[in-house]
C-alpha cells in the first residue's frame, strides 16, 4: 500500500515538472512546419528555433507575421508568444516572411536559402500585383523563374505547352493584351533559352536584381493624414520614408532618407518625425489606428538600423559568412566549369559517334545498292547472252535456208523447160526465188548485226559487273575498320557522370586558380554590361512587338502612370535622388502644405 502511494506521488511530481506546451504552425514560402513550444517561450525562442530548422543565419531580414483584426503584425522578440494578440486555438499560425528588404540584393544576401526565400516572396508579390511590374519586365522575370525551376532549356524536353499549368505572369498583364497562352509561352521560352548555364541560385538572383528596381519593391504603404487633414500614403522601405498621393504608389511626392532622420515616435495615433538638423521643425502625421503606428515604428526602427549598418564595416559574423559564400561560389563556379568541360567532351564524343554511325549507315546503304546493281548486271548479262545465242542460231538457220534457196535456183535453171508456159512459170519462180534469196540475205545480215550488237552489250554488262564488284570490294574494306574507329571515339568508360550524389566537391585553391578565377570574374563583368545593354534592347523590342496587341481600355491607373514615368525617363532611384536634392526644410514645409 505504501509503495503504491509512493509510486503515485512520484508520478504526480514528474507530471508537475513537465512544462506546459502549445502547438505552433510556421508557414514559409515553400513549406509548413509544426513545433511544440513551451508556454513561457518568448518570440525570440520560437524565431531562433525556426531559423535553426531552416539553416538560416541572415536572420535580421526576417520575422514571424500574424494577422489580428485585419491588420498585419509581427511577433516581438522580447515578448512571450502567447502574450501577443494571437488566436487561442491551436495550432497558433505564423508566417515566416521577409520583414526588411536589402538595398542591393546581390551584395547583401549571402546565403542561398536567404536568396531563395526572398525570390519566392517577391515573385508571389509580383504575381499577386502587390508590386507593380510592367508587361515586358514580367516576361523577363518569368523566364528567370522558369530557369530556376526547370534548369537549362532543352527543346526535346521542354516542348510546346510545358508552361501551360505554371503561374508566371500577373493577371493584369494577361488581360491587357490580345494574346493566347501559347503566344505568352513562346515569348517566355525565347528568353528562357538564353539563360543556359545559370544555376538555380544565379537565376533567382537575376530575378531579384531586376525586381529590386521596380517602384513598389520593398515598400510598406500606410494611409496617413497631415496636419491639414490631407489623405496621403506613407511608404517605408530600405532607403527611407516616402510620401505618396493615394492614387499614385509609383512616384513619391517627398522623400526623407534615413540619414536625415534623428528620431521617430508616436503618441496614440499621432506620429512625430524629428529631422537630423535640429533647426528644422518636427513634422507630424496621423494614422488610422494605434496598432498601425506600432507597426510603422517597428518598420522604421528596423530599416533605419539596417540602413546605418550597411554604411559601416561588416561585423565579424557577416565577414565570415561572406568569405564562406565567396569560397562556395568560387568552388561552385569551378565545379560548373569542370562539368561544362566534361559535358562538352561528352557532347563532342556523342557527335563523333553519331557521325560515325551515320557514315557507317551510309556505307551500308551504298553497299546494298552496289550489291543490287551487281545482281541486276548479272541478270542483264545472262539475258543478253541467252538472246545473243538465240539470234546467232536464227542467223545460222536463215543462212542455211538462203543456201538451200540458191541450190534450188541453180537446180531450176539447169532444168530444161520446153514450153513457153513452163518457161514463163519457170522465170516467175526464178524471180520469186531470187527475191526470196535477197530477202533471206538481208535478214541474215540484219540478224548478224543484231548478234554483234548483243555481243557488244554483253561485253559492256560484264564490264559494269566488274566495276560493281570492285566498288563492293572497296566498301567492304572501308567498313572493316569503321567499327574500330567507332570504338575508339565512343564514350570513355571512366568519363564522370552528371550524378553528384557521391562525388566529392572539395578543392584546393592555388594561386593560379585564384588568378584565373579573378580574370574570369572580370570577364563576366564586361559580359554582364554588354548583356544588360542587349537585355534593355530586347525589352524595348518586346514592348514594341506587343504594343499593337494591347487593349488600351484595360490599362490600369498604374499602367498609365508607369508609361508616363517611362516617357519622362524617370526611374525609382533617380526620382528619389531628385527629390532629396531639395533641402530637408523645404521638403518638410511642402509636406505640411499638401
Amino acid at each position: 500500500m505504501a509503495g503504491a502511494i509512493a509510486s503515485r506521488m512520484s508520478f504526480s511530481s514528474l507530471k508537475r515538472k513537465q512544462p506546459k506546451t502549445f502547438t505552433v504552425r510556421i508557414i514559409t514560402m515553400d513549406a509548413e512546419m509544426e513545433f511544440n513550444c513551451e508556454v513561457k517561450w518568448k518570440g525570440k525562442d520560437l524565431f531562433d528555433l525556426v531559423c535553426r530548422t531552416l539553416g538560416l543565419r541572415e536572420t535580421w531580414f526576417f520575422g514571424l507575421q500574424y494577422t489580428i483584426k485585419d491588420t498585419v503584425a509581427w511577433l516581438k522578440m522580447d515578448k512571450k508568444v502567447l502574450d501577443h494578440d494571437v488566436p487561442t486555438e491551436e495550432p497558433v499560425t505564423f508566417h515566416f516572411l521577409a520583414k526588411f528588404y536589402p538595398e542591393n540584393a546581390e551584395e547583401e544576401l549571402v546565403q542561398e536559402i536567404t536568396q531563395h526565400l526572398f525570390f519566392l516572396q517577391v515573385k508571389k508579390q509580383i504575381l499577386d500585383e502587390k508590386i507593380y511590374c510592367p508587361p515586358e519586365a514580367s516576361v523577363l522575370l518569368a523566364s528567370y523563374a522558369v530557369q530556376a525551376k526547370y534548369g537549362d532549356y532543352d527543346p526535346t524536353v521542354h516542348q510546346r505547352g510545358f508552361l501551360a499549368q505554371e503561374e508566371l505572369l500577373p493577371k493584369r498583364v494577361i488581360n491587357l493584351y490580345q494574346m493566347t497562352p501559347e503566344m505568352w509561352e513562346e515569348r517566355i521560352t525565347a528568353w528562357y533559352a538564353e539563360h543556359r548555364g545559370r544555376a538555380r541560385d544565379e537565376a533567382e538572383m537575376e530575378y531579384l536584381k531586376i525586381a529590386q528596381d521596380l517602384e513598389m519593391y520593398g515598400v510598406n504603404y500606410f494611409a496617413i493624414r497631415n496636419k491639414k487633414g490631407t489623405e496621403l500614403l506613407l511608404g517605408v522601405d530600405a532607403l527611407g520614408l516616402h510620401i505618396y498621393d493615394p492614387e499614385n504608389r509609383l512616384t513619391p511626392k517627398i522623400s526623407f532618407p534615413w540619414n536625415e532622420i534623428r528620431n521617430i515616435s508616436y503618441s496614440d495615433k499621432e506620429f512625430t518625425i524629428k529631422p537630423l538638423d535640429k533647426k528644422i521643425d518636427v513634422f507630424k502625421f496621423n494614422s488610422s489606428k494605434l496598432r498601425v503606428n506600432k507597426l510603422i515604428l517597428q518598420l522604421c526602427i528596423g530599416n533605419h538600423d539596417l540602413f546605418m549598418r550597411r554604411r559601416k564595416a561588416d561585423s565579424l559574423e557577416v565577414q565570415q559568412m561572406k568569405a564562406q559564400a565567396r569560397e562556395e561560389k568560387a568552388r561552385k563556379q569551378m565545379e560548373r566549369q569542370r562539368l561544362a568541360r566534361e559535358k562538352q567532351m561528352r557532347e563532342e564524343a556523342e557527335r563523333t559517334r553519331d557521325e560515325l554511325e551515320r557514315r557507317l549507315l551510309q556505307l551500308k546503304e551504298e553497299a546494298t545498292m552496289a550489291n543490287e546493281a551487281l545482281m541486276r548486271s548479272e541478270e542483264t548479262a545472262d539475258l543478253l547472252a541467252e538472246k545473243a545465242q538465240i539470234t546467232e542460231e536464227e542467223a545460222k538457220l536463215l543462212a542455211q535456208k538462203a543456201a538451200e534457196a540458191e541450190q534450188e535456183m541453180q537446180r531450176i535453171k539447169a532444168t530444161a523447160i520446153r514450153t513457153e508456159e513452163e518457161k514463163r512459170l519457170m522465170e516467175q519462180k526464178v524471180l520469186e526465188a531470187e527475191m526470196l534469196a535477197l530477202k533471206m540475205a538481208e535478214e541474215s545480215e540484219r540478224r548478224a548485226k543484231e548478234a554483234d550488237q548483243l555481243k557488244q552489250d554483253l561485253q559492256e554488262a560484264r564490264e559494269s559487273e566488274r566495276r560493281a564488284k570492285q566498288k563492293l570490294l572497296e566498301i567492304t574494306s572501308k567498313s572493316s575498320y569503321t567499327p574500330m574507329n567507332s570504338g575508339m571515339t565512343a564514350l570513355p568508360a571512366d568519363l564522370p557522370s552528371f550524378n553528384l550524389i557521391s562525388e566529392s566537391l572539395s578543392f584546393d585553391f592555388k594561386d593560379t586558380d585564384m588568378k584565373r578565377l579573378s580574370m574570369e570574374i572580370e570577364k563576366e563583368k564586361v559580359e554582364y554590361m554588354e548583356k544588360s545593354k542587349h537585355l534593355q534592347e530586347q525589352l524595348n523590342e518586346l514592348k514594341t512587338e506587343i504594343e499593337a496587341l494591347k487593349l488600351k481600355e484595360r490599362e490600369t491607373a498604374l499602367d498609365i502612370l508607369h508609361n508616363e514615368n517611362a516617357d519622362r525617363g524617370n526611374s525609382k532611384h533617380n526620382t528619389i535622388k531628385k527629390l532629396t536634392l531639395q533641402s530637408t526644410k523645404s521638403r518638410v514645409a511642402f509636406f505640411e502644405e499638401l
